[in-house]
């Protein structure tokens, strides 16, 4: 790497997205930096921004000195003029979006603020740099946790883990940038773990939502979470062993937040479906992206290869991609719980 090119990690940061999530890391990000820059698909959206002193689309609680943002609607401009760069796009989309990208991001530190997995490859988005962009590995750092947006924008207290195979990276981002009043974040090397992690998560949070749709109650969903952990644990120790302490909070808290919380996605998306609606309705009706749904597959395509013993994604799967009956496939997987 060229190291005259970044003197000081993490440098000049961008926020490469315009959604909730990347608006209440840009509320985290301005707390120690002096500016950002900020990158929007719609020009239209930044000049609402510029006026409103808010994301007109997301999170309009958070106001924001404008005067210290450098806004960008072209994603090379935006690339150029940043060294680290934190990508919170919707890992349906990531794709699409870099196939704009002309820029390099070879010399780019990247952030993953992605909770999700790329489609067709089945790749993590670690990898997927790595792979296709010639991004050092050692450069790359996910965010991974329980957090969400809402409570961001509300200053409520909240963790995050920073994963990097670098941790020096992860210890200096977790002591000079993410670190708020409101904000507390610990850090990891697990980068396999911690993303996989993130994507199960959402997958067993759309079942928990599936069964509280269908009336299963707290008794019922104390027995599930624990469960749904256990087979996450399973998948984990085969793709990826290694040691690691299972039951901290960095691997745990996402599980349980995003299968409990009501600003969660993925457990309204379940609801839906467990109160009657269609796949397609419930899509339609969430109007966000539900990263459990594309997780569902991807994870069951890479089991595949492996195998291990995963009836809750099993029964998701069936439900989700062919179109088989919540009230039947809960009912299974309800059987072997203890």
């Amino acid at each position: 790497m060229n190291n005259a090119h970044i003197k000081v990690f993490p440098g000049k940061i961008a926020i490469m997205g315009g959604g909730s999530w990347a608006t209440a890391l840009a509320k985290i990000i301005m707390y120690s930096q002096k500016e950002i820059n900020w990158y929007m698909r719609r020009p239209d959206r930044i000049e609402d921004f510029k006026r409103m002193k808010h994301n007109p689309a997301y999170l309009p609680s958070i106001t924001f000195d404008t005067s210290r943002i450098h806004f960008f609607s072209d994603i090379n401009q935006a690339i150029e003029s940043s060294d680290t760069l934190i990508f919170v796009t919707p890992s349906p989309y990531i794709k699409d979006h870099l196939k704009k990208v002309t820029a390099s991001l070879k010399d780019k530190y990247i952030i993953s603020a992605i909770k999700g997995i790329v489609p067709d490859e089945n790749m993590l988005i670690n990898d997927y740099f790595t792979t296709y962009y010639a991004v050092d590995p050692n450069n790359i750092i996910v965010i991974a946790g329980a957090c969400h947006a809402e409570e961001i924008a509300m200053e409520h207290l909240s963790y995050l883990t920073l994963v990097c195979r670098d941790i020096k990276k992860a210890r200096k981002l977790s002591e000079n940038v993410f670190k708020t009043p409101y904000l507390n974040s610990s850090c990891s090397r697990d980068m396999t773990g911690l993303e996989y992690v993130s994507v199960l998560k959402n997958i067993y949070a759309i079942v928990a939502g599936i069964c509280s749709g269908l009336k299963y109650g707290d008794n019922f969903q104390a027995v599930y979470i624990p469960n749904a952990f256990d087979e996450m644990i399973r998948f984990l120790n085969v793709v990826h062993p290694m040691k690691r302490n299972i039951t901290s909070a960095s691997y745990l808290s996402d599980l349980l937040v995003t299968s409990y919380s009501t600003f969660s996605r993925n457990r309204m998306f379940g609801k839906m479906i467990g109160e009657g609606n269609s796949v397609n309705v419930a899509k339609v009706e969430l109007g966000m992206v539900a990263e459990g749904y594309y997780a569902a597959k991807c994870i069951h395509e890479i089991n595949e290869d492996f195998k291990v013993d995963m009836p809750i994604l099993n029964a998701l799967y069936a439900i989700l991609y062919e179109r088989k009956s919540p009230v039947i496939q809960i009912g299974k997987i309800t059987e072997i719980f203890n």
